[in-house]
């Protein structure tokens, strides 16, 4: 079966949300004469890269990384094309029809995912979709955008229909080589005890 590795991959200088800190990995021993191993550590923000938001990131009472059920990260998902989307994918962008009863949806925004900048202008999804995907039964939503709102949002309104329906997000996913269709997604989160997101090796298997 096909695997699509459909994560970033983290790295220093890798382009970052506004105000956050960059991302760093250092050699805190390296092989030599008087030690047999190389060992690192690495500084990130928990939303680097490929991730998943953790409800309390959004929710004050809502869950961290190390709390989050697994279910809704592994298991059938189907990728959407809606690079037609100006601006915001709203209802008619959708393939409603292509959805079916399937409960993890994924937004492929991007022509070329922009591996070496941040971009201020990427594609949300409109609360009202959310919305529609809740009602449909769908557990969570991917985008390969760095957000499901836009970058200045205060409300977060998308981010509210996930709330109301205890649905996940993943964000800043690679779809490039991704045909839409339907796959296996496997997405885990990170046991990180009070976080609010966790960067995730994400992939999709295909179906057969």
């Amino acid at each position: 079966m096909r695997l699509w590795d459909i994560s970033q991959t983290l790295r220093p200088a890798m382009p970052m949300w506004p105000g956050e800190a960059p991302f760093a990995i250092q050699r805190n021993a390296e092989i030599s004469a008087q030690c047999p191993v190389n060992v690192g550590a690495m500084d990130t923000p928990l939303h680097a890269g490929t991730h998943a938001d953790a409800p309390v990131h959004y929710d004050v009472h809502g869950l961290a990384s190390a709390d989050c059920e697994l279910a809704p990260y592994v298991g059938r998902c189907v990728v959407l094309d809606v690079r037609h989307a100006l601006g915001r994918v709203e209802p008619d962008d959708v393939d409603w029809a292509a959805l079916g009863d399937v409960p993890r949806v994924i937004f492929r925004t991007y022509d070329t995912f922009p591996t070496d900048r941040w971009d201020s202008n990427f594609t949300a999804i409109a609360p009202t979709v959310i919305a529609m995907l809740r009602e449909a039964g769908v557990c969570l939503v991917g985008t390969d955008a760095a957000s499901l709102d836009p970058e200045q949002s205060k409300t977060l309104d998308a981010h509210r229909e996930i709330q109301a329906g205890d649905m996940r997000i993943l964000e800043g996913l690679v779809l490039d080589e991704v045909p839409a269709g339907q796959y296996e997604l496997i997405a885990l989160p990170l046991k990180i005890a009070q976080a609010d997101a966790s960067p995730v090796r994400a992939i999709l298997r295909e179906i057969i």
